[in-house]
C-alpha cells in the first residue's frame, strides 16, 4: 500500500484529533475589572466569592456582578493574547504545553484514559471543539429548570459566542452519509436537540477566531465585579461554633508569587461563596476544605468540618472512539459541525482537514510523541531517544499521510461511574480519577451500535468521494487500534470484534462529569447538603451530560443560577435582562 497503512493511519490520528480540544481565542476585551492576584490585598471583603473563572463560572460573575460585589477566583491566566491559544496555526500548542502556566494540565485516569482539564480563564471553552448544542427538552424537565429561564439563559449565551458553521463538502458529506444510514429525520441547522441529523452551532466564527465564556464577562457590572487571575484557592473556610451547621464565610487562595490571600464575605444573610471549579476541582476542593468523606480526610491529616461521603462519588466520562478515513481529496478543516443523534443512545460527529503539521514545530498536540504518549511503546521503552526517532518518523511523513479526517461517535449518559480521591493535599495537583469506561453492558452496546452506525456512513454513498476504495472498513479500524490513542491494553485483532474494538480505542471527549450530583451533595438549588452559604454551580452536578456538548448548557446554567439566586437576594425585583 503506498504509505504503509499502520504508519499513514496513526500519523493522521496523532494529527487530526486535536480539532477536537483546543483554543483560539482573538481578541482582548478591555477588562477593567481583570487582574492579577499578586495585586489584591492580603485581605477582602465581597457579597459573592467565587472560586473558578470556567465555563460557568464566568457567567454567574456577570450575572451577579450586575446587583452585588463579586469576586471571581480564577487558578489560570487570561486566554487573550497567548498566541498558543489565540492562534489557529498553532493548533495543539496548547495541550501539548506541559508548563506550570499552560491552560491545560494534563491528567491521566486510573482507567488509562489521557484526558485534560482547564487551566484558564474561560475553561473548557477554550480547549474543546467548540460544538454549540442546547440539552433536550426532556433533560430540562427531568433537572426540574425552568423552561422559559433556561431558553432565556442560553439566548444570553448564544448572543455573544454561537454562531452558524459553515460548511464544506467533507462535513456535507458526512451529514448525507448519516442520513443515507438511516440517522433520521434531517433537522437542518439548529441549536435544539433532536433525533436525527443536524447541523449544530459553534463558537466559532465566520473568521475562525474563538468566542468563550471570558467573552460572556463583556455582560459584566465593572463596578460589581472583580476577576482575580493566577489566584489558587487552597480551602474554604467554616464558622463551626454555636451552629447547627457550619457556615462557609471565606476562602485563602495564593497567588503567583505564593503569597497568602484571605477573603471573606461581607455581612448578610444572602452572600454566598459559589464553587465553579468544574467535575475535579470542585470535589478536590470541598475535600481539602474538610468536606467529604470523613475516612480519606483524616488520611490527609485534613480536619473533617462534615462527613459528606458521597463527594467524589459516581465519576463519569463519556467514553469516545473513533474512525480515521484517509481521503483521496482534500478535506476542508473543520471542527464538530454535523451529529446524529441516534434513537439508540450514541452520537455521531466528525473532524477534518489536513492537520497543522505544515507548521515549522509540527506539534501534535496531547497525542504527540513530543509529550511522551507513546503507549504502543512499553513504559521502560519510552526514553528520551525513542521518542526523538517517533518525532523524526512522524517529521518525514508525506503531507499526504495527514489528508482525511475523523468520525466519531459518544456514548450518552454514560451509566458507568467511578469515583475520585486526593493524592495530595495540594490544589495544584491532580486528584486520582477512576471512569469505569463501559463497565455498564449498555455503555458497550451503545459504542458498537455507534462503530456500527460509522461503519453506514463511511460505505454509504455520499461519502464514497472521500475514501480510498481499497480500504476496507476491517483495515480502517485495525488502522485506527494500531494508533497510541490511550495506554490501556490492547487486543490482537479490535476489528474481528465491535466490543473489543471500543475497549482498545477508548477516548475522553472532554465531557467528564459528576463528584458533587444534585441530590447527593447539593440540594436543587445547588446548595451543598449540610452546611450553609456554600453552592456548586458546574458539570460536577450533573447526572448525565447534557446534549451532544455540554458547554452550552454550562453556560447557560451560570446565566440560569446567577437569575434565581439574584431573584432570592431581590425578590420583588425584575432580574432577567
Amino acid at each position: 500500500m503506498a504509505l504503509g497503512c499502520c504508519r499513514f493511519f496513526a500519523a493522521s490520528f496523532i494529527g487530526i484529533l486535536f480539532f477536537l480540544s483546543l483554543c483560539a481565542c482573538d481578541r482582548a476585551p478591555n477588562y477593567s475589572f481583570m487582574l492579577n492576584a499578586t495585586s489584591a490585598p492580603t485581605i477582602s471583603y465581597y457579597d459573592y466569592i467565587i472560586v473558578g473563572g470556567g465555563t460557568s463560572g464566568c457567567a454567574l460573575a456577570a450575572t451577579l456582578s450586575q446587583n452585588a460585589s463579586v469576586l471571581l477566583l480564577e487558578r489560570g491566566g487570561s486566554p487573550y493574547g497567548n498566541p498558543n491559544i489565540t492562534s489557529l496555526a498553532k493548533f495543539g500548542a496548547a495541550l501539548s504545553d506541559l508548563s506550570p502556566t499552560s491552560p491545560s494540565q494534563r491528567f491521566i485516569s486510573e482507567d488509562g484514559v489521557i484526558n485534560a482539564r482547564a487551566r484558564v480563564l474561560g475553561g473548557g471553552s477554550c480547549l474543546n471543539a467548540g460544538f454549540y448544542t442546547r440539552a433536550s427538552s426532556e433533560y430540562v424537565r427531568a433537572v426540574g429548570w425552568d423552561s422559559r429561564l433556561v431558553n432565556e439563559s442560553y439566548q444570553w449565551v448564544e448572543r455573544r459566542v454561537a454562531f452558524k458553521p459553515q460548511m464544506g463538502p467533507w462535513q456535507s458529506a458526512v451529514r448525507d452519509g448519516l442520513l443515507e444510514a438511516g440517522v433520521l429525520p434531517n433537522n437542518g441547522f439548529t441549536y435544539d436537540h433532536l433525533h436525527g441529523t443536524k447541523v449544530g452551532g459553534t463558537i466559532f466564527d465566520s473568521n475562525g477566531n474563538r468566542h468563550t465564556a471570558a467573552d460572556l464577562l463583556e455582560y459584566a457590572n465593572p463596578g460589581g465585579l472583580t476577576v482575580l487571575l493566577h489566584a489558587t484557592v487552597h480551602r474554604i473556610l467554616f464558622a463551626t461554633k454555636a451552629r447547627p451547621k457550619p457556615m462557609a464565610h471565606g476562602v485563602v487562595y495564593r497567588d503567583a508569587s505564593g503569597v497568602k490571600h484571605r477573603v471573606y464575605l461581607n455581612r448578610g444573610l444572602k452572600n454566598e461563596i459559589i464553587i465553579s471549579s468544574g467535575a475535579l476541582g470542585s470535589p478536590q476542593l470541598l475535600m481539602l476544605s474538610g468536606v467529604g468523606p470523613a475516612q480519606q480526610l483524616r488520611a490527609h491529616n485534613i480536619t473533617v468540618v462534615l462527613d459528606q461521603p458521597m463527594v467524589g462519588q459516581l465519576m463519569s466520562d463519556n467514553p469516545m472512539n473513533a474512525i480515521f478515513v484517509p481521503s483521496p481529496l482534500p478535506v476542508e478543516v473543520s471542527l464538530i459541525q454535523v451529529v446524529g443523534i441516534t434513537q439508540f443512545g450514541s452520537y455521531i460527529e466528525a473532524a477534518g482537514g489536513a492537520n497543522f503539521a505544515v507548521s515549522p514545530q509540527r506539534d501534535y498536540g496531547m497525542f504527540s510523541p513530543k509529550i511522551g504518549q507513546l503507549s504502543t511503546v512499553p513504559p521502560k521503552q519510552r526514553t528520551p531517544e525513542a521518542l526523538a526517532k517517533a518525532i523524526e518518523q512522524m517529521n518525514s511523513l508525506d503531507q499526504q499521510a495527514f489528508q482525511g479526517g475523523f468520525i466519531i461517535e459518544k456514548v450518552t449518559g454514560p451509566i458507568s461511574t467511578g469515583h475520585l480521591e486526593l493524592r495530595t493535599n495540594s490544589p495544584e495537583d491532580n486528584p486520582s480519577v477512576t471512569f469505569n469506561y463501559f463497565k455498564e453492558p449498555q455503555d458497550l452496546q451503545r459504542c458498537v451500535e455507534g462503530i456500527s452506525t460509522i461503519e453506514k456512513v463511511i460505505d454509504s454513498r455520499p461519502f464514497s468521494k472521500f475514501r480510498f476504495d481499497y480500504l476496507s472498513v476491517p483495515q480502517l479500524l485495525n488502522m485506527t487500534a494500531s494508533a497510541p490513542v490511550n495506554l490501556r491494553p490492547k487486543h490482537y485483532n479490535s476489528s474481528q470484534s465491535l466490543d473489543d474494538f471500543c475497549k482498545d480505542t477508548v477516548m475522553t471527549i472532554w465531557h467528564y462529569h459528576g463528584g458533587c450530583q444534585v441530590g447527593s451533595v447539593v440540594d436543587h438549588d445547588y446548595k451543598v447538603i449540610g452546611v450553609d452559604a456554600l453552592r456548586i454551580i458546574d458539570g460536577s452536578t450533573f447526572n448525565a451530560s447534557p446534549g451532544t456538548n455540554p458547554q452550552a448548557t454550562v453556560m447557560m446554567l451560570g446565566r440560569y443560577m446567577g437569575v434565581n439566586i439574584l431573584r432570592e437576594r431581590f425578590a420583588n425585583e425584575d432580574l432577567e435582562n
